[in-house]
């Protein structure tokens, strides 16, 4: 197994990893929503995997990526439409971007930058940011952190130019590299990418590393057998889309995760208590130590869902789902951390 290699620059918490002979990890190491991770295959003409939350991650990338990659890759990949995977895609401009089908058709609604940048705006205004205090806090807390790590002026929303439905091969100076649809388990445009020859695998937010993964559309079934197939590719290396790189583990834990809040979930609902309620009542477990753990509120309310039998793909009133996540975290007497 290839071991890898670090480098840092200091300005934003980003390290550049080497993960295999051609593969490579640009990794955010707060590690809490929007701090997405990013990849770099550098052979035929090179391959950027996801491209930040905002345009100053999206350069620091840049420019880590430079170290190994000398001017702009040929490509992007899109692993799925949320805007903190795709948001710097205006940075590489005449590069192919490849997507699955469901995330160019859907990243003008989820992806839209201007709700992220209006909530911001208005928790700097002091009358909209009482109202906001009063009637939704957790939106409030949200926006004060990520006010915290991030700037999202100036983002322009670039769709992909190629898509596929489902599975898009390229050829990399001999080296297949395999786009494979598995949405949807986080969001519906799901994707992998696989680097057999390397063994490496490049999972967007189907998984995630040593943080309470957050699922919004998507069936537990699905996720659950999408990490099986990661498993049994047998890779080395795993690119999680939040959290340090690690093998084949990272899969196992986030299936034991699941089945675990699947689990607790199902006897808390068959007692009649709301998503919110269990949400306070279920412990962490073993998952208490990852960053973001009342994130769990979100991952049983989904299991709710499917328990009601309501659509996979139902919309979040995503303001509610934050004041939860705050009132779990302040009722297991923790910080709020999203």
């Amino acid at each position: 197994m290839y071991q890898p290699r670090t480098l840092m620059i200091q300005t934003i918490p980003m390290k550049l990893q080497q993960v295999s002979e051609s593969c490579f990890a640009v990794l955010n190491e707060r590690n809490r929503v929007c701090d997405a991770n990013s990849g770099l295959i550098n052979l035929g003409g090179g391959v950027v995997i996801d491209t930040q939350s905002d345009l100053p991650h999206g350069r620091q990338m840049i420019e880590l990526f430079g170290k190994v990659w000398p001017g702009l890759p040929k490509r992007v990949i899109n692993t799925h439409e949320d805007g903190d995977h795709v948001w710097g895609n205006q940075l590489f401009e005449g590069a192919e971007i490849i997507a699955h089908r469901t995330v160019r058709e859907l990243m003008p609604k989820v992806a839209d930058p201007k709700e992220t940048q209006q909530l911001l705006k208005a928790s700097d205004r002091v009358l909209t940011r009482l109202l906001l205090k009063a009637l939704h806090p957790g939106a409030l807390a949200v926006a004060r952190q990520l006010q915290e790590d991030y700037d999202f002026d100036g983002i322009r929303l670039v769709l992909p130019t190629t898509v596929f439905e489902e599975r898009h091969v390229l050829d990399l100076d001999g080296t297949e590299v395999h786009i494979i649809y598995v949405g949807p388990c986080h969001q519906i445009g799901d994707t992998i990418i696989h680097v057999p020859k390397e063994k490496v695998i490049f999972a967007g937010d189907v998984i995630f590393r040593e943080c309470t993964p957050m699922g919004w559309n998507g069936t537990y079934e699905k996720w659950l057998k999408i990490l099986h197939l990661i498993i049994s590719l047998d890779p080395d290396v795993i690119v999680p889309g939040h959290g340090p790189v690690c093998g084949i583990e990272g899969a196992i834990q986030m299936k034991a995760y699941l089945q675990y809040v699947r689990e607790e979930s199902k006897h808390c609902f068959g007692q009649g208590l709301s998503a919110l309620e269990a949400a306070k009542k279920i412990d962490f477990g073993p998952y208490g130590g990852w960053r973001a753990p009342a994130r769990l509120y979100m991952n049983v309310e989904r299991a709710y869902r499917e328990f009601r039998s309501e659509a996979a793909d139902a919309p979040w009133d995503h303001a509610r789902v934050f004041d939860a996540v705050l009132a779990v975290a302040k009722a297991k007497g923790i910080p709020v951390e999203f």
